[in-house]
């Protein structure tokens, strides 16, 4: 699997359009239903190819605890799918028999297989028909090969501006204040600077898993040879053999050389050629960059421990290394790797693939064990302007799905979309004002630590990206403070489940109308924080912030999580009649409250006038309203102990004049 792909800026326009290929199978709509249900995952680009396969065989079976049944039974399929016989090529060249060969049991109970040459997508999804038919198997899907996701640098003349202020300013965190408006702006920031009267991620550990980590001097490096290279591909790698190693150090992602421009499964215009990224760094800065330290910047939980994981190399990674980094980041066992004695509370990935992620497959599992394991793990939604249901990891049940907003609070024109992103945070516009083009600025980039160096390791730096794969170590970095602030109080440690409702119900409302939902709202760290331990925000505001309605037009999509609310106004002029205020459309269960004059308490109990009907669509109807500005809380129904919430409901205000 690759992180969702870093764009370099000379490629931005060509890479956003193609960052996460999603062409569907050609022949998708020809397979046949598999006997014993067992569940089949399809190659979905046209134009890649497979020797790698992730078969889950059925608890019981021989070939779930034999290794050599499993591989004879891999080659019957091959026999069943008409490739086990040597043919002529194209080219008048022969073509051995196709042959499996076992690679190793994944932590998931899955196994690796490989075939002995590479096979196009109809011999893929043919070979996969075959292995499905069996009874013993429960699943089978390629080990899809994935590629970072591809966040988009900051231009060389900003890149350079930004070197030499870091030369100009002195004491603490010098360019916290030019550079860092992810944390402090009111409109589009975390609100990351009040988070910190209460919490500093004392005491947690985030997993990143990506492309490892470079020396720098604003990091906590003390986990990095505590971490693990999961890559067991050595071209993948760039090591001399296909072992993992220990250390989570990142050698380098370059694709700029030999053999990786020959290679058009790695380098092609989906995948143009590139410098090493230093990803995992960038990610892991904004996550935990040291503050306070006369150095640089500052970093979302700068007292947590990163613990980086590489599974991300030359021309990406694959599924089953990344599988393998989430059960052992969470705890879990990995044969061959010594046991972890760092888990991890939080899990960031910023990577993913064009393929839905279900319940069944390997990396689903592997999410669902993390989360048993009380590991709370967050993903990026992706760059590709899409639906994230159609891209792993960020439809995986369970995530935190982080979907990327600009300093307006305006979605990034690349960043996915829908109804599976749990929330926005700061990624970054690129452009002036958020907009889809125009001029590059400082503030359309998240700037974080970094390296300088082309192919290897050189010299350590800052640099600015922008992509979902920034705004995701602002919400890692955001469960860090509130499990620091709840071990610090002495309270139980909030569980997966519990901190994404915290998560969406905490949500900062959006300060414009979204071209498309993008969660409950950006993510707020201080009222993260203070839902963590337990602090009644009380009245939502004193009405500063509410959202302005336009008399007569609707605000579309708007959402909210458990115990959640968004506050709205609008101005009602001397003579006007028959004040219509609704909410319509979407689901889950909404109250609505409106006050005159000031915002309506938390809990609704001094408004004016309340609806509550069961669903989403309240109405209050006032036919001689004041001349006043009334304020309309729309709140997820609060009752008993259900959980109730409400996602993409449109709200309207109307009056005659």
């Amino acid at each position: 699997m690759k992180p969702f792909p870093s764009i370099r800026i000379s490629a931005i326009v060509a890479a956003l359009a193609v960052a996460i290929p999603t062409a569907q199978a050609a022949d998708a709509s020809a397979l046949p239903a598999p006997k014993a249900l067992a569940r089949l995952s399809v190659a979905t680009e046209a134009n890649q190819t497979y020797n790698r396969f992730i078969v889950t065989y059925r608890d019981g079976t021989s070939e779930r605890s034999n290794r050599n049944n499993a591989v004879q039974n891999i080659n019957a399929a091959i026999g069943r799918a008409g490739l086990g016989r040597a043919t002529i090529s194209s080219t008048g060249a022969t073509i051995a028999p196709l042959q499996a060969s076992y690679q190793r049991k994944l932590a998931i109970g899955a196994d690796l297989i490989r075939t002995s040459r590479a096979l196009n997508q109809s011999e893929a999804n043919s070979l996969m028909r075959q292995i499905a038919a069996d009874p013993a198997v429960a699943h089978v899907q390629p080990d899809f090969k994935m590629h970072a996701v591809r966040d988009i640098a900051a231009p060389a003349d900003l890149q350079a501006r930004a070197q030499a202020a870091m030369q100009a300013f002195t004491p603490d965190d010098p360019n916290y204040a030019q550079y860092q408006w992810d944390y402090w702006d009111a409109t589009g920031g975390a609100n990351t600077n009040n988070a910190w009267e209460l919490a500093d991620g004392t005491g947690v550990t985030v997993a990143v898993i990506d492309t490892g980590i470079t020396q720098h001097p604003d990091l906590d490096l003390s986990l990095a040879d505590e971490g693990y290279d999961f890559i067991s591909d050595a071209y993948v790698s760039g090591r001399d053999t296909d072992d993992r190693a220990p250390g989570g150090w990142d050698l380098g992602d370059w694709t700029t050389t030999e053999p990786y421009l020959s290679d058009t499964t790695c380098v092609s215009a989906d995948n143009p050629a590139e410098p090493s990224s230093w990803h995992g760094t960038h990610v892991a800065g904004t996550v935990a960059e040291l503050t306070n330290n006369g150095i640089g910047m500052a970093g979302t939980a700068y007292n947590a421990k990163v613990l980086p994981l590489r599974a991300l190399g030359h021309c990406g990674g694959y599924t089953s290394d990344i599988v393998d980094a989430i059960e052992w980041a969470s705890g879990g066992h990995v044969e061959g790797v010594p046991d972890n004695t760092h888990v991890a509370q939080v899990i960031n990935m910023s990577l993913g693939s064009g393929d839905a992620c279900t319940a069944n497959d390997a990396t689903g599992v592997a999410v669902a064990d993390a989360l048993g394991r009380g590991t709370t793990v967050v993903v990026a939604a992706g760059n590709s302007g899409a639906d994230v249901a159609n891209f792993s990891p960020a439809s995986c049940p369970g995530v935190i799905a982080v979907a990327s907003s600009g300093i307006t609070g305006k979605r990034a024109f690349y960043s996915n979309y829908g109804a599976g992103v749990t929330l926005a945070a700061p990624g970054g516009g690129i452009y002036a004002n958020d907009a889809s083009s125009g001029q590059q600025v400082n503030e359309g980039f998240v700037w974080s630590a970094i390296n300088d160096g082309d192919t290897t390791p050189e010299n350590p730096t800052y640099g600015g990206y922008a992509g979902t794969s920034q705004a995701t170590p602002h919400v890692a970095g955001t469960v860090a403070l509130m499990l620091s602030a709840a071990q610090a109080a002495g309270l139980a440690a909030p569980s997966p489940a519990d901190i994404k409702n915290m998560l969406v119900g905490s949500a900062r409302p959006f300060p414009v109308a979204e071209d498309h939902p993008i969660g409950a709202g950006i993510v707020d760290a201080a009222a993260a924080v203070n839902a963590a331990l337990g602090n009644d925000s009380g009245n939502p505001d004193d009405g500063a912030n509410a959202i302005a309605l336009t008399n007569g037009v609707i605000l579309p999509g708007q959402s909210a999580g458990y115990n959640g609310s968004i506050l709205y106004s609008i101005v009602v002029p001397a003579g006007a009649t028959t004040l219509n205020i609704r909410s319509l459309g979407g689901s889950g269960d909404t109250t609505l409250y409106v006050k005159a004059g000031s915002a309506p308490s938390a809990d609704g109990s001094n408004a004016d006038f309340v609806s509550a009907k069961p669903g989403n669509n309240e109405a209050v109807v006032i036919p001689k309203p004041q001349a006043a500005t009334y304020y309309i809380l729309l709140a997820a129904k609060k009752a008993d102990t259900q959980v109730y919430n409400f996602t993409n409901v449109s709200v309207l205000a109307a009056y005659k004049p």
